[in-house]
Protein backbone atom coordinates (compact mmCIF):
# COMPACT_ATOMS: atom_id res chain seq x y z
CA UNK A 1 0.00 0.00 0.00
CA UNK A 2 1.29 3.48 -0.82
CA UNK A 3 1.53 4.77 2.74
CA UNK A 4 4.44 6.92 3.82
CA UNK A 5 5.34 8.52 7.12
CA UNK A 6 7.87 11.06 8.34
CA UNK A 7 8.88 12.05 11.88
CA UNK A 8 9.79 15.71 12.33
CA UNK A 9 11.79 17.12 15.23
CA UNK A 10 10.25 19.92 17.31
CA UNK A 11 11.91 22.48 15.00
CA UNK A 12 10.48 20.78 11.88
CA UNK A 13 13.65 19.00 10.77
CA UNK A 14 12.89 15.58 9.24
CA UNK A 15 14.36 12.86 11.46
CA UNK A 16 13.24 9.72 9.65
CA UNK A 17 10.83 8.57 6.97
CA UNK A 18 9.50 5.20 5.91
CA UNK A 19 6.96 3.52 3.70
CA UNK A 20 4.72 0.56 4.36
CA UNK A 21 6.86 -2.59 4.10
CA UNK A 22 4.52 -5.19 5.60
CA UNK A 23 4.36 -7.37 2.48
CA UNK A 24 7.99 -6.81 1.52
CA UNK A 25 9.33 -7.77 4.96
CA UNK A 26 6.65 -10.31 5.85
CA UNK A 27 6.21 -8.39 9.09
CA UNK A 28 2.73 -7.39 10.30
CA UNK A 29 4.26 -4.51 12.29
CA UNK A 30 6.15 -2.99 9.34
CA UNK A 31 3.70 -0.12 8.87
CA UNK A 32 5.21 3.17 7.70
CA UNK A 33 4.55 4.83 11.06
CA UNK A 34 6.23 2.08 13.10
CA UNK A 35 9.29 2.01 10.85
CA UNK A 36 9.62 5.81 10.93
CA UNK A 37 9.21 5.91 14.73
CA UNK A 38 11.87 3.21 15.16
CA UNK A 39 14.33 5.05 12.94
CA UNK A 40 13.67 8.45 14.55
CA UNK A 41 14.10 6.99 18.04
CA UNK A 42 17.62 5.89 17.14
CA UNK A 43 18.72 9.46 16.41
CA UNK A 44 16.54 11.64 18.62
CA UNK A 45 15.54 11.73 22.24
CA UNK A 46 16.56 9.24 24.88
CA UNK A 47 16.11 6.10 22.84
CA UNK A 48 12.33 5.91 22.72
CA UNK A 49 10.75 9.21 23.69
CA UNK A 50 10.02 11.49 20.74
CA UNK A 51 8.69 14.34 22.86
CA UNK A 52 7.84 17.44 20.87
CA UNK A 53 8.02 15.57 17.56
CA UNK A 54 5.38 15.36 14.84
CA UNK A 55 4.43 12.25 12.87
CA UNK A 56 2.99 12.95 9.42
CA UNK A 57 1.45 10.08 7.47
CA UNK A 58 -0.61 9.50 4.32
CA UNK A 59 -3.45 7.61 6.02
CA UNK A 60 -5.03 7.81 9.46
CA UNK A 61 -3.04 5.47 11.73
CA UNK A 62 -4.43 2.11 12.83
CA UNK A 63 -4.70 1.02 16.46
CA UNK A 64 -1.17 -0.42 16.54
CA UNK A 65 0.39 2.73 15.09
CA UNK A 66 -1.72 5.04 17.24
CA UNK A 67 -0.62 3.11 20.32
CA UNK A 68 3.02 3.31 19.26
CA UNK A 69 2.94 7.06 18.76
CA UNK A 70 1.33 7.50 22.18
CA UNK A 71 3.98 5.29 23.78
CA UNK A 72 6.72 7.26 21.97
CA UNK A 73 5.24 10.50 23.36
CA UNK A 74 4.82 12.05 19.90
CA UNK A 75 3.33 15.53 20.37
CA UNK A 76 1.37 15.78 17.13
CA UNK A 77 0.08 13.50 14.40
CA UNK A 78 -0.84 14.89 10.99
CA UNK A 79 -2.45 12.67 8.38
CA UNK A 80 -4.07 12.90 4.98
CA UNK A 81 -6.91 10.47 4.31
CA UNK A 82 -9.34 9.31 6.98
CA UNK A 83 -9.72 5.54 7.43
CA UNK A 84 -13.26 4.78 8.63
CA UNK A 85 -12.70 1.00 8.78
CA UNK A 86 -9.56 0.87 10.95
CA UNK A 87 -8.64 4.45 11.85
CA UNK A 88 -7.63 4.95 15.48
CA UNK A 89 -7.05 8.72 15.48
CA UNK A 90 -10.67 9.82 15.34
CA UNK A 91 -12.58 7.67 12.86
CA UNK A 92 -13.32 4.29 14.41
CA UNK A 93 -11.37 4.87 17.64
CA UNK A 94 -9.47 7.78 19.13
CA UNK A 95 -6.55 6.15 20.86
CA UNK A 96 -4.27 9.20 20.79
CA UNK A 97 -6.67 11.42 22.73
CA UNK A 98 -7.98 8.84 25.19
CA UNK A 99 -8.02 10.54 28.59
CA UNK A 100 -7.23 7.24 30.31
CA UNK A 101 -3.73 7.22 28.80
CA UNK A 102 -0.76 9.09 30.24
CA UNK A 103 -0.02 10.93 26.98
CA UNK A 104 -2.28 12.52 24.39
CA UNK A 105 -1.19 13.84 21.01
CA UNK A 106 -2.61 16.74 19.04
CA UNK A 107 -4.32 15.55 15.85
CA UNK A 108 -4.62 17.28 12.50
CA UNK A 109 -6.49 15.12 10.00
CA UNK A 110 -7.49 15.59 6.40
CA UNK A 111 -4.32 17.40 5.26
CA UNK A 112 -4.13 17.01 1.48
CA UNK A 113 -6.94 14.51 1.94
CA UNK A 114 -8.00 14.32 -1.71
CA UNK A 115 -4.44 13.73 -2.92
CA UNK A 116 -3.75 11.06 -0.30
CA UNK A 117 -7.06 9.31 -0.94
CA UNK A 118 -6.37 9.35 -4.69
CA UNK A 119 -3.04 7.55 -4.16
CA UNK A 120 -4.80 4.80 -2.26
CA UNK A 121 -7.71 4.58 -4.70
CA UNK A 122 -5.34 4.33 -7.65
CA UNK A 123 -3.37 1.60 -5.89
CA UNK A 124 -6.44 -0.50 -5.12
CA UNK A 125 -7.88 0.08 -8.59
CA UNK A 126 -4.62 -1.26 -10.02
CA UNK A 127 -4.76 -4.26 -7.67
CA UNK A 128 -8.26 -5.12 -8.82
CA UNK A 129 -7.22 -4.70 -12.46
CA UNK A 130 -4.31 -7.13 -12.00
CA UNK A 131 -6.48 -9.98 -10.72
CA UNK A 132 -7.21 -12.86 -13.07
CA UNK A 133 -10.01 -15.37 -13.22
Amino acid sequence: MPIGAVVLSPDGTPLASARNAREELGDPTAHAEILALRAASKIYGDGWRLEGCTLAVTLEPCTMCAGALVMARVAKVVFGAWEPKTGAVGSLWDVVRDRRLSHRAEVVGGVLEAECAALLEDFFHGQRGNRTG
